[in-house]
């Protein structure tokens, strides 16, 4: 069969996502959740949310977790609870979202962008450390990794860097809900951790919100004032703060669907191993999974050198994908003012442009995975796949 040739027209339509099949498999309990908030007349950092902290927090293996309005914030309120000062050097890689330097800024911190490791596309400790010095910059006084795709940066080089050089690191968890280093939760190796409960995360509010966690509770006690205005007692400011708080109504939708996320990511990663299988051997370039570690599967990216034509086979067979993230950070209008032109972060610019994201939600029926499969192994002229790999 010729690539491109189509055969895989007849294949059921894939969607990217499906977070209107998320609700109908949990409504009853979500429905049940959001009538107790009704009922309850209380709407802002009530029981819900203390609820869903504790909860939250346990299921990580962490201390404390402080719920706050999205996980942009919680980078800022992380870094700033952690002691970052005005115009400190905060390191974060050149690939990832934009909100990650948002937060950053927000915070008041300096951005200093450094390249990934070409085999997980995430944040590892050679680059960070041939990035430390950037002659009339600031010292860099924190490490900011992305655990990207649900897959875990370089947490041992990262946490021997941060010791060695003595900076501070703060985990970006916002697509790594449940993945895990050595039996440690990510969201528990830092100092600190910011989440992001966006409606299509593992573990996804129905709205925005936010969540940062700590093993240390003066810090827990900062995130919670700063979180309200700095109030230390209503109506009394003890330092300045804003508001970023999280609503009664997503911590109660957040509560029912955290109970689920364990199994959820199991069948993502089933879904994976399906793909990995399936795909092994074709031209594509599929990312390495680190070492002692356990992705979330947040995401299936993988690499080609035809996208455009990659992608408009898949959508020719009724399947949606995306591109996280088409433009690395140093390359966005907003950021000029860091210096930086293309070429100096190679690996993440590679990346950016080819990297493609293929389907992969815990909804997803057998039947689809097949789809996939056969659509792209279609394209590589390899044929048709049968279903390949565990299943459930």
């Amino acid at each position: 069969m010729s690539p491109g040739s189509g055969s895989a027209s007849l294949a059921p339509r894939v969607a990217f996502g499906s977070l209107r099949e998320d609700y109908a498999g949990k409504r009853a309990a979500i429905d049940a959740a959001v009538a107790r908030v009704l009922s309850s007349g209380w709407f802002i950092l009530g029981e819900e949310v203390a609820r869903f902290e504790e909860e939250f927090a346990r299921w990580l293996g962490v201390g404390h977790a402080v719920a706050c309005a999205n996980g942009t914030e919680a980078i800022a309120l992380a870094l700033q609870a952690a002691g970052l000062r005005p115009g400190d050097a905060v390191m974060l890689p050149a690939n990832t979202c934009v909100p990650t330097l948002s937060g950053v800024r927000l915070a008041g911190g300096t951005p200093r962008l450094c390249d990934v490791d070409p085999e997980t596309l995430t944040m590892d400790a050679p680059r960070a450390e041939a990035a430390w010095k950037e002659p009339g910059s600031p010292p860099v006084r924190f490490l900011l990794p992305v655990h990207l795709y649900g897959g875990v940066a370089d947490c041992e080089g990262l946490l021997a860097l941060a010791a060695r050089r003595g900076a501070t690191l703060v985990e970006d968890c916002a697509q790594s809900h449940g993945a895990s280093w050595r039996e440690r939760k990510t969201g528990s190796l830092g100092a600190a951790a910011a989440f992001s409960f966006y409606p299509t995360k593992n573990l996804g509010a129905y709205g925005d919100g936010g969540a940062v966690t700590t093993g240390d509770a003066s810090l827990a006690g900062r995130l919670r004032q700063l979180r309200q205005y700095g109030w230390s007692r209503r109506d009394f400011a003890a330092s300045e703060g804003w508001n970023s708080r999280l609503d009664e109504m997503q911590a109660a939708i957040l509560r029912v669907k955290l109970a689920s996320v364990a199994e959820e990511n199991l069948r993502r990663r089933r879904i994976a191993d399906r793909y990995d299988a399936a795909f092994a051997g074709l031209p594509l370039r599929l990312l390495r999974v680190r070492e002692d570690t356990v992705p979330s599967r947040h995401l299936y990216p993988v690499r080609v050198e035809r996208r455009e034509a990659f992608q408009a086979h898949l959508a020719a067979a009724g399947i949606e994908t995306r591109v996280h993230y088409p433009v690395p950070l140093h390359l966005h209008p907003a950021y000029a003012f860091l210096g930086h032109r293309r070429g100096d972060f190679p690996v993440s610019e590679a990346a950016c442009d080819s990297v493609v994201s293929l389907p992969l939600y815990p909804a997803m029926a057998d039947a689809q995975v097949d789809a996939v499969i056969a659509a792209v192994r279609d394209f590589f002229g390899a044929g048709a796949a049968a279903a390949t790999g565990s299943r459930g």
